[in-house]
């Protein structure tokens, strides 16, 4: 049983170590800090825009038959946590070399986490060099509010805001898409 942040009781299975999460995952929750940690702050517009970039995302595989798999909210491993980006682009070596697993035993090569009302951005810069230092080669770190994104890899910090249009840097070479065209 969990308490979460509003108080309400959640039954989950027992998880009481990291190797436990990556066997049995449970929904909206992450392993943080050696326990359970419910992914809260989910809006509206946080939705809208985790689907945009899963649409964008996955339209730029298929019509350039690049291959590999988007995902959204699904549980991979960091070198001490248990995450689940809000966004993640799976390879397709990668999909062929770990096919079906309950939970991606490292980072996907290609993260993208929508900050929600109730993140701190230092946090997520954290997260962000978490996925980096776990295999991740590419972070996109969304701010809905600002109309700014971030895309950080191991040696560069790009910032694009409204108007401007992103672009991957390691992953999904030459996809690109207007700042505005994700952010509502």
């Amino acid at each position: 049983m969990l308490v979460s942040k509003q108080n309400d009781v959640v039954t989950v299975p027992e998880i009481l170590s990291l190797e436990d999460f990556m066997a049995n995952p449970p929904e909206g929750m992450e392993w943080v800090d050696e326990q359970l940690v419910e992914k809260i702050g989910m809006t509206l517009k946080h939705s809208e825009i985790q689907g945009n970039i899963y649409f964008y995302w996955r339209s730029y595989i298929n019509s350039n038959q690049q291959g590999g798999k988007v995902y959204t909210e699904v549980p991979c491993r960091t070198y001490k946590q248990g995450r689940r980006p809000d966004v993640a682009y799976l390879t397709p070596e990668l999909v062929a070399q770990f096919g079906d697993v309950a939970t991606l035993p490292q980072s996907f090569p290609l993260i993208a986490e929508i900050v929600s009302p109730t993140d701190l951005a230092e946090e997520l810069f954290l997260k962000a060099q978490e996925y980096l230092q776990s295999g991740c080669e590419e972070v996109w770190l969304v701010f809905p509010e600002s109309r700014l994104v971030f895309v950080i890899t191991d040696n560069q910090v790009l910032g694009f805001k409204a108007g401007d249009v992103v672009s991957t840097q390691k992953v999904l070479l030459g996809f690109s898409v207007a700042v505005d065209e994700l952010l509502p």
